[in-house]
């Protein structure tokens, strides 16, 4: 059985890690699995950048710059994602039908890299692994609690449109034709959540809809001694220390920044200094009245378990959330997660067992759930049940065979 897994990149972002851990539990079963990118970032033979070189580089930023020249009309749009992927990656579909796999595994391949009406050209049964909402949207990757995706897009508040004909309508129709030439396409929900909303989303209801998380190496995803830890990232010892950490941590709206700075300012618990990777050290940083240690990107995995063994306790304040790497990788670290109950959060989180899930967007609750953590007077026991519930759910060995048993219908269809 070959499998070809397709994304934007290969380690760099959290779909591209999910994939390529996905593609190693694949070669860990003896499954012969290759990964197709447009960019790729590590040194693994059995992955294939599309393009490579300089000047290939600098032509894709111009294609995506290309790609999005429509949202230039929307002015007052906001700061969410919005993919329009009316600019091909030249070549791609021509080499995914070359290496002729078995079945191909699509992730986050939107923007530039995929066309919408290139999808049926794939000749291979396509399985889709969402990460965000986009495929059964009109556009955008998350939709701020819009409902108008299941219906037919138009008046897009992500677009700041008040036109029914607007450009979440001509993506929605142009992926409502794409979709109906699609016979064998099953989509893969991350979470309990995102597969509910692919299950009841017009453009994807004729489709066959699975239920199954990313996998985790737990055997590389596991604490190390918290001194040590801490002396690696010259963290003080006698501290209790809060980790945020996202891709731009603090500019992105959606991951919640603002939320767990106001949830601080609740916590009654002193000598506490909160850690933050994901960006740098602003110009102006935040005063919240105790010391920030700032961690810039990480891009390798050993620099995350390390800082993960080091603190006490994660918060992942997002708004909107699918099947966070974030809380699995503090949980395999033994570290509790405290979250919003929102999204994939509680696919992860067991409430007051793990760590805490807080009432939605209520800055007091999320204070509490981190006191709550930080005051635990049995911290081993959160951390022993912290770490059970990724190896039990979320393993290379639980989950991989039952993408394998999937891959195997699949083909039997």
């Amino acid at each position: 059985m070959k499998i070809l897994i397709v994304n934007l990149t290969d380690i760099k972002g959290g779909a591209a890690r999910a994939a390529y851990r996905l593609h190693n539990a694949l070669l860990g079963e003896g499954i012969e699995s290759e990964m197709l990118v447009e960019y790729k970032y590590s040194d693994d033979f059995r992955v294939e950048a599309i393009h490579q070189g300089k000047l290939s580089h600098a032509w894709s930023v111009v294609r995506s710059g290309f790609d999005a020249l429509p949202l230039k009309f929307y002015r007052e749009r906001s700061k969410t994602e919005f993919s329009v992927s009316r600019t091909p990656c030249s070549g791609l579909v021509e080499r995914i039908n070359s290496i002729n796999p078995d079945i191909v595994h699509l992730h986050l391949a939107v923007g530039a890299m995929l066309k919408i009406e290139d999808i049926v050209k794939i000749k291979a049964p396509i399985v889709w692994s969402l990460h965000d909402m986009w495929l059964f949207t009109g556009g955008c990757h998350y939709t701020e609690e819009c409902e108008e995706y299941k219906y037919n897009c138009g008046k897009c508040p992500i677009l700041g449109s008040n036109k029914e004909q607007d450009l979440s309508k001509k993506i929605f129709q142009k992926k409502e034709k794409a979709f109906a030439q699609i016979e064998n396409m099953t989509i893969v929900g991350l979470s309990t959540w995102l597969h509910k909303c692919a299950k009841d989303a017009p453009l994807l209801q004729s489709k066959r809809h699975i239920n199954l998380p990313n996998p985790i190496d737990t055997q590389q995803f596991k604490a190390v001694n918290q001194e040590e830890a801490r002396n690696l990232w010259s963290l003080p010892q006698n501290k209790k220390l809060i980790l945020f950490g996202a891709m731009g941590a603090t500019s992105d709206p959606r991951k919640g920044f603002s939320y767990l700075e106001e949830a601080l300012k609740y916590l009654e618990i002193e000598n506490i200094e909160l850690v933050i990777f994901g960006g740098s050290e602003p110009k102006e940083p935040v005063d919240l009245g105790f010391p920030l240690h700032y961690m810039g990107l990480l891009q390798d995995e050993v620099s995350l378990i390390s800082l993960y063994s080091a603190v006490d306790v994660m918060v992942v304040p997002s708004i909107q959330e699918n099947l966070s790497n974030a809380i699995m990788e503090s949980l395999a670290c033994a570290t509790p997660v405290v979250a919003f109950d929102i999204g994939g959060n509680g696919d992860m989180i067991e409430h007051q067992t793990n760590g805490y899930l807080a009432k939605p967007y209520l800055a007091d609750d999320l204070g509490k759930g981190i006191e709550w953590v930080l005051s635990h007077n049995t911290s081993e026991v959160l951390s022993k049940s912290a770490r059970k519930k990724v190896v039990n759910s979320f393993d290379n060995c639980v989950v991989s065979p039952q993408y394998i048993k999937l891959y195997e219908e699949v083909l039997d269809d």
